[in-house]
């Protein structure tokens, strides 16, 4: 079998294939696939040095699998190539996703949806996927009535480039290159992604829009407001949860205990709750801080923290081409 991982040169290019070696995915080929201006350049993974293709050369290669992740335009224009040579094409960008006839995948949610037809399947968004990763079980129990999250995401969902901008400021370079419209380092910015005409950003949106269709649910309520701050580890996210029933607090934490790919660290007394600098390279998202909320009926607060790049990212989308290989779709 031929894997292709496109972007493979990027962050989250480089979270994939070191999801893949510490999955052991079983392929015969692996095509490391980047723009025009990477083509050439040597990889070396497994012991083994690769050289970086470029997209047309991956589609005259006809892979089983590709992963995507390089950007929208990149996809927008060549998945459907890919696709139309039998490929099955995982895409990481937002290029996809609210469309129509596309599913947006969190395997252990909806992969049962995937189709031999869904040649183009939707990664979401890394927030996204981890707060519905959490609620998912509490929702088939009980319901979602509405769901009010603010985010603390950190500078690797933005890309390398972050982080340089972040680390140049902390070591006090006087002219970093900006990446952000203000200083990262020691500060806060409310802005994610674009400023839409309603007043939220496209992140905000994103959330908004992809926990909908993941859930296959209109009624479920969403407003969402997403924040920069200046972390590596992964993003974090304060969740208050209207339920449809009540709840009983001991069943809430042992369906989330009990929930494929959750890790539940709620020990306050101890000081144990879920932390960017403890999910960093971890699979799992890690839900604590659980609570009722006081000031209403059936509403639950949550803390939720996972790596961005990892089951944000690349730990979903190598968990997609597994589920196409385990159900034999490829």
């Amino acid at each position: 079998m031929k894997l292709a991982v496109v972007g493979a040169t990027g962050l989250v290019g480089s979270e994939i294939l070191e999801v893949l070696d510490e999955h052991n995915f079983p392929y015969d080929e692996l095509l490391l696939v980047a723009s025009e201006r990477s083509v050439g350049k040597q990889i070396e993974y497994k012991g083994k040095k690769h050289t970086v293709i470029g997209l047309a050369d991956a589609v005259a290669a006809k892979p089983e699998i590709a992963i995507f992740s390089a950007g929208g335009s990149t996809s927008l224009e060549w998945a459907p190539k890919f696709a139309e040579v039998g490929t099955f094409v995982i895409d990481n960008s937002s290029a996809w996703r609210m469309d129509p006839s596309k599913k947006l995948v969190v395997p252990e949610i909806n992969a049962k949806e995937i189709t031999p037809n869904d040649k183009i399947i939707a990664n979401p968004n890394c927030s996204t996927i981890q707060m519905v990763l959490a609620l998912e079980p509490l929702r088939q129990r009980y319901g979602i009535k509405r769901i009010v999250v603010s985010t603390y995401q950190s500078v690797t969902g933005t890309g390398k480039a972050a982080v340089d901008q972040m680390m140049a400021e902390r070591s006090g370079e006087a002219n970093p290159p900006m990446v952000y419209p203000h200083k990262i380092d020691m500060n806060v910015l409310p802005h994610i992604d674009v400023f839409q005409p309603n007043g939220y950003t496209k992140e905000e949106m994103k959330m908004i829009n992809e926990t909908k269709k993941i859930f296959s649910d209109n009624t479920v309520q969403v407003t969402s407001t997403t924040v920069r701050i200046p972390t590596m580890g992964g993003h974090s996210e304060a969740v208050n949860v209207e339920f449809k029933q009540d709840f009983d607090l001991a069943e809430v934490r042992s369906l989330l205990e009990n929930a494929p790919g959750v890790i539940v660290q709620d020990d306050p007394t101890n000081f144990v709750y879920p932390m960017p600098i403890t999910s960093h390279k971890k699979d799992e998202v890690f839900v604590g801080r659980l609570r009722r909320d006081e000031s209403q009926p059936n509403t639950l607060n949550m803390w939720i923290v996972a790596d961005n790049l990892r089951k944000g990212a690349a730990t979903n989308a190598v968990q997609i081409a597994e589920y196409l290989l385990e159900n034999k779709l490829v």
